[in-house]
């Protein structure tokens, strides 16, 4: 039973001296989580297509070693280069039916939403970050912004640079216009432009005549680059929350919720793929499911384990509200988030990172709903059938915060009754 005398005083003193709550009784997840890998050798094949091994070296590389903040921008960064390789690609084809004014609508918007997240990993004071005068001279960008079929867009790039990058005490030295003199991040040397491009082709370029094979190849290198920035981010919060530093942990914690809906946005490209020429992609790299349950999505190692760790969040939940977890399966933690929602204070930086938390979960669910509905468009319902069982179960899952989401309907069932 919920003390409601406790939650009077707490409050307001006007609470109704009777008020009958129905709170959601705690959640029995099943043991068995829908999260779970293909088989090693769909994965290892996955792998291997997108030269993940190779990719993965330039994303860990420590070129700084006394740079806190390396692990999550470097990847960042690289992320962005790959997609101005994307934007290179979609402006280079020359087939007469590509929607190409859609394609640079989503692109555009894909480069503004890496752009911002950058720029927010940066406006963290850093003193050992790697800055100087010069400007990348690798970057496809200044190349972009100076060929003709990509020059607006080029340059659409670079002032979108220079307004994001405005609140950090450097910018990105793409050749943006820089008014205020601020130094440039050493580009080239934290992105290595030229080693992501020498990883430019798979393993079929050279013998699938097909350009969906590029475009298909290129956006999921954008994927796991993310991945594995979230990757970076959520062990990061872990540590944060552990030291108490919530309000840092709270800016992380957005972080990796912009970076899943990112996720949603360039999977959403598949839909301006050509359909007959990404049916027949498919069948040339021999892409087929090895069971009900096989989603292709779960074939990226990368994805399934920020999905663990983004629901892994939860277990700091009863330390955020400095209670431990009742045993017996009382309202403990909810009594104790309701008391943080109801006295703010100097805890405001608690009620953010709860909120955070529960964003990321919405955000994750809405990826593999977005990634369902995206394998009926792309490959039909029939496919979706077929492997799509796992998937649904994700976003079909009860809250992963039961105890937050009591608190809430408590509360919100206690102000319906006020006045």
């Amino acid at each position: 039973m919920v003390d409601t005398d406790c939650k009077r005083k707490m409050v307001s003193p006007d609470i109704p001296t009777k008020l009958h709550v129905t709170i959601p009784s705690p959640f029995k997840l099943p043991v068995s989580s829908p999260i779970s890998c293909s088989a090693p050798s769909s994965c290892s094949a996955y792998e291997l297509y997108l030269r993940l091994p190779e990719l993965s070296i330039l994303w860990s590389s420590r070129d700084f070693p006394h740079w806190t903040h390396e692990p999550i921008l470097k990847p960042s960064l690289q992320a962005l280069e790959i997609t101005f390789r994307l934007v290179l690609a979609v402006c280079s084809d020359n087939r007469p039916y590509i929607n190409h004014r859609e394609w640079n609508r989503r692109l555009d918007s894909i480069l503004t939403c890496q752009i911002k997240l950058i720029s927010s990993i940066c406006e963290e004071e850093d003193e050992s970050v790697p800055v100087g005068n010069e400007r990348s001279t690798l970057s496809l960008l200044p190349q972009l912004a100076t060929w003709r079929k990509s020059e607006a867009f080029g340059k659409k790039i670079l002032s979108t640079i220079d307004n994001e990058m405005r609140f950090s005490k450097y910018t990105l030295g793409l050749g943006e216009q820089n008014i205020s003199g601020k130094p440039n991040l050493q580009y080239d040397a934290v992105c290595r432009p030229n080693e992501l491009y020498s990883l430019r082709n798979n393993p079929y370029a050279d013998h699938i005549d097909n350009n969906e094979n590029e475009t298909l190849y290129i956006l999921h290198q954008i994927i796991e680059s993310w991945l594995h920035v979230s990757s970076n981010l959520l062990k990061r919060i872990s540590t944060r929350v552990d030291q108490g530093r919530f309000g840092e942990a709270s800016r992380d914690v957005y972080l990796v919720e912009s970076i899943w809906k990112l996720l949603i946005e360039v999977e959403d490209l598949h839909l301006l793929m050509d359909p007959e020429d990404f049916l027949k992609l498919k069948k040339q790299l021999h892409i087929k499911t090895a069971g009900k349950n096989d989603a292709f999505c779960f074939r990226s190692r990368g994805l399934v384990e920020v999905m663990k760790m983004s629901k892994g969040l939860r277990e700091k939940v009863p330390f955020v509200l400095g209670v431990e977890v009742d045993p017996t399966g009382g309202p403990r933690l909810q009594e104790a988030a309701m008391r943080l929602y109801a006295r703010k204070g100097e805890e405001c930086d608690k009620i953010h990172l709860l909120q955070g938390m529960q964003g990321v979960e919405a955000a994750a669910k809405r990826f593999f709903f977005s990634y369902k509905q995206v394998v009926a468009a792309v490959m039909g319902s029939a496919e979706m059938n077929t492997e799509c069982d796992s998937v649904r179960q994700i976003f079909m899952e009860p809250t992963y915060f039961p105890s937050l989401d009591a608190a809430k309907t408590f509360l919100g069932e206690f102000w319906s009754h006020v006045g």
